[in-house]
């Protein structure tokens, strides 16, 4: 049977996810389904998630409440998106996906799910049981052992009497005849202040027959006993009207050390006060032993307000808590106010309220329209009259709890008494429990910074730095985050990159900053508020407004007035901006927004403060690493030919690949260039090792090597000049295999090389019947030995042959103990018959990409060379 029903809509944008949350979490928590809520707020986020961004449609979620579990029902209207279910014929492979996620975790966590489709709607549904224990709990303590347990002399007895408008008692229950010794005809009839031994709670001025005339009270009194002994006793009093309209207060008693808490039930909208009295008294009360303690500080700071709006009988109440180092309260609760804008807005302690100037002493103020702004917090609010007390522990000041009322003078230093006695016993309590939420922060935090330091050191790109730094900061932190660079300590900031919560929001929000000027440089630590975007968003906002109503309805834009307030609430609450300092030097600016008049807790600015110090670092390190890739890749660009020649009558092509990652070019290189008229020089070599030390050999021999040919020196001659050069280098010299040739295309179609192999894998060439033989001899390699004594070979390769030129790169790639080496080049060159230049060498980089698994740990340089037949040309 079902008991309870909620239900709401959430449009298809990102943020409905969170709010779909929120309301399954409040729904649920106001049941007292507090048992239930993390499982049921995990599956709804995933649901949601799916139908709002995944099927891109409003989504419709319901809570039902019944007698043996609650119901979650989220529905979306893309019912021909089906959704991957996870069968034994069907498995979903990857956990991790984005689809199919959310019914794995309903199989996991709920007791019953399941999907339905009709015509126009898919609808996912889970049953979440409750677990067995008493109904009603809402919280629990821990289990404690039986001698831990608070003691009892008898059964908890709880007095209930109550008095008449004239102060006399009328009734007088059995617990309270039990209690002090008296039988109901002996009491009824007398005034309860009779049996008073002191009058009034220790410590404030309200005594018990002013008690009994107030709306409510809750306090501590000593009543005599018929043995004359004084029993302290905790009093809670309500103040009611019975069917003809006469006033009388129900009062509960217990003793001191058995205090009981009277509560009146929540009224049903549209209940009336005759459906109260026919319930009767007995019917209007709610007594349970002890106070059930709240889950969090939040809710113990909740309850805290609500409660003393009721004791002094306010339309409003807030609590404020201390910062560390006592200078601002921190506006935590509230109850009764128009808004709650006000949350986590900051106030001075010195420069407090009141009469005495500061929240560490109480204060009342009669009138708040006589003295405007006296209570900022309360300002525009219609509320007159305010009494402020402080919440101290050991003397030390933690907090302040104020109550509020719509009428003048409604409040004097007896109220400020009693209420400052309701702040001493919850003070420890409260501070308890802030310094339990502080350390779960601080634990939080530090996971936090962990998590951030990992990513941030997992990349030395500059963009994807400055998207990490925005990702983690919204929504974590901020609503919305911009990211400001800056080149040089002469230059301006740079808006650099820029995130809102709501993507939808982004072009507009970028749109807006673009037109403000940036914020100034500064290099002092900590968070700087900067009114300057919501300042321009509302200014943006008014005119728009003023525009669209100067046209009137008819020729009002549709999108204009409504997409410049929306941009105003995404920028409207607090923004703060904090220095990106790395190496003493500002390098730009984290900017973080609040919407719609939100504030920053300092928990959260001075963990964005740790923040932008990794973050600093991290856009640092990545600047100076793209400074060191752009000169080391210019200079490396340097080291290779400009373009390749076109050769008449002979087809060129080269491919090279540097090892290392960053590296453009390596040990190997190779080089095509024009002697003199009909004479080319060509060469592809390897210099021992990779990186920047080869690559500075590489250049000598590659620039020595066009000098001396241009020069009319021949092969030998070249080569030997070139070993001279390199063993001048002295230690920083390494050997180097070189293949060097000159080439000259013939008019008959053939073309004649003549060729030196300096140590160098033995050019290939490939004859049109497929046969494949070396085209030179070995001789010794440059760099070491001072004589040489080489010689050059001559090849002539005839229409349709193919010269190939490789460096051992290729040769040697291996996988294991297998290496490619000279018999299976030449079996993969076997099989290029026909083809061109470009296609002999994309096959031999196949091959030796295919070899291994492994990408090639060494420098690759292929030169293929064929003279076309007579019909190719």
């Amino acid at each position: 049977m079902i008991t309870a029903r909620a239900a709401a809509t959430f449009e298809p944008v990102g943020r409905s996810v969170a709010s779909a949350r929120t309301f399954v979490r409040d729904t649920l928590q106001g049941w007292g389904l507090t048992d239930i809520v993390d499982d049921a707020v995990v599956l709804t986020s995933e649901l949601v998630t799916n139908a709002v961004v995944h099927s891109g449609t409003a989504a419709d979620v319901v809570c039902v409440r019944a007698e043996t579990g609650a119901r979650i029902e989220v529905t979306d209207r893309y019912p021909e998106r089906e959704l991957p279910l996870q069968t034994t014929s069907r498995p979903i492979s990857n956990p991790d996906r984005e689809g199919g996620r959310g019914l794995l975790l309903c199989a996991a966590l709920a007791s019953r799910w399941g999907v339905e489709y009709t015509a126009t709607h898919k609808q996912v549904w889970f049953q979440l049981e409750f677990p067995d224990r008493l109904a009603g709990t809402r919280s629990a303590g821990p289990a404690l052992p039986a001698e831990a347990l608070p003691v009892t002399d008898a059964r908890v007895r709880v007095a209930v009497t109550q008095i008449d408008r004239t102060g006399l008692i009328s009734a007088w229950n059995d617990d309270a005849q039990e209690l002090f010794g008296y039988a109901a005809e002996q009491i009824i009839g007398k005034p309860l202040t009779d049996l008073a031994a002191w009058p009034h709670t220790p410590g404030t001025g309200t005594g018990v027959a002013e008690a009994l005339q107030l709306s409510r009270w809750e306090g501590s009194y000593g009543i005599r006993g018929a043995d004359g002994r004084v029993i302290p006793v905790y009093a809670s009093h309500l103040r009611v009207r019975d069917a003809d309209g006469d006033p009388s207060t129900v009062c509960l008693l217990v003793r001191e050390r058995e205090r009981a808490v009277l509560q009146s039930p929540q009224r049903t909208p549209g209940a009336d006060a005759a459906d109260s009295a026919e319930r009767g008294p007995a019917d209007a009360f709610e007594v349970s032993i002890g106070s059930p303690a709240p889950d969090d500080l939040d809710g113990l700071l909740q309850r805290t307000v609500e409660r003393a709006r009721d004791m002094l009988d306010g339309d409003a109440a807030y609590l404020l808590l201390a910062t560390d180092d006592e200078t601002e309260l921190e506006v935590r609760a509230s109850t009764g106010l128009t808004s709650a804008r006000q949350r986590f807005a900051r106030v001075p302690v010195e420069a407090g309220t009141g009469r005495y100037g500061s929240a560490r002493m109480p204060a009342v103020h009669e009138d708040l329209s006589i003295v405007p702004g006296a209570v900022p917090l309360l300002a525009n609010t219609g509320l007159r009259s305010v009494v402020t007390v402080p919440l101290k522990v050991e003397g030390r000041l933690t907090g302040s709890l104020g109550v509020a009322s719509e009428s003048a003078g409604r409040y004097s230093n007896e109220e400020a008494l009693r209420l400052q006695f309701a702040a001493d016993r919850i003070a420890l309590a409260v501070e308890r429990a802030r310094l339990t939420e502080l350390e779960r922060l601080r634990r939080n935090s530090l996971s936090f910074l962990v998590e951030a330091s990992d990513l941030l050191a997992g990349t030395l790109d500059r963009d994807q730095t400055l998207a990490l730094m925005a990702q983690m900061t919204v929504p974590t932190l901020a609503n919305w985050c911009a990211v400001y660079t800056v080149a040089d300590p002469a230059s301006d900031p740079e808006l650099s990159y820029v995130l809102h919560e709501d993507e939808e929001r982004i072009d507009g929000l970028k749109a807006l900053l673009t037109k403000i000027e940036p914020p100034e440089q500064v290099r002092t630590g900590g968070a700087l508020l900067w009114t300057a975007p919501s300042q321009a968003a509302h200014a943006a906002a008014l005119r728009t407004s003023l525009r669209g109503l100067s046209l009137g309805d008819a020729a009002r834009p549709s999108s204009g007035p409504s997409a410049s307030l929306a941009t105003a609430s995404a920028v409207g609450g607090e923004t703060v901006v904090l220095p990106l300092v790395a190496r003493n030097r500002v390098i730009g600016m984290l900017t973080l927004g609040k919407s719609t008049d939100g504030h920053f807790r300092q928990e959260n600015l001075e963990l964005a403060e740790d923040l932008s110090r990794r973050a600093a670092l991290a856009l640092d390190n990545a600047r100076l690493y793209s400074e060191r890739t752009a000169i080391s890749q210019s200079l490396q660009r340097s080291l290779l030919p400009p373009e390749l020649p076109d050769v008449t009558g002979v087809e060129v092509e080269v491919i090279y690949r540097a090892a290392g990652e960053g590296n453009e070019v390596g040990g190997d290189f190779y080089d095509l260039f024009p002697i003199r008229d009909g004479a080319y020089g060509f060469a592809i070599g390897d210099v021992c090792g990779t990186g920047p030390e080869a690559a500075a050999v590489t250049g000598l021999a590659r620039h020595a090597l066009r000098l001396l040919a241009r020069e009319g020196f021949g092969g030998p001659a070249v080569l030997e000049r070139l070993n001279t050069a390199i063993l001048d280098e002295g230690a920083r010299s390494r050997f180097l295999t070189l293949l060097y040739g000159e080439l000259w295309p013939q008019e008959d179609g053939s073309a004649e090389l003549k060729v030196v192999c300096a140590g160098h894998p033995l050019p290939l060439r490939l004859r049109q019947d497929g046969s494949v033989e070396p085209a030179a001899e070995p001789q010794p390699l440059l760099g070491v030995m001072e004589d040489l004594e080489l010689y050059e070979q001559t090849v002539t390769l005839d229409p349709g042959d193919v010269l190939l030129c490789v460096t051992d790169g290729v040769t040697e790639r291996r996988e294991g103990a297998r290496m490619l080496g000279d018999d299976g080049l030449i079996e993969v060159l076997t099989t290029c018959t026909g083809l061109t230049a470009g296609a002999v060498a994309s096959r031999v980089l196949r091959a030796v990409e295919r070899f291994a698994a492994q990408p090639p740990s060494d420098d690759m340089a292929i030169l293929a060379m064929r003279v076309p037949e007579r019909h190719d040309a």
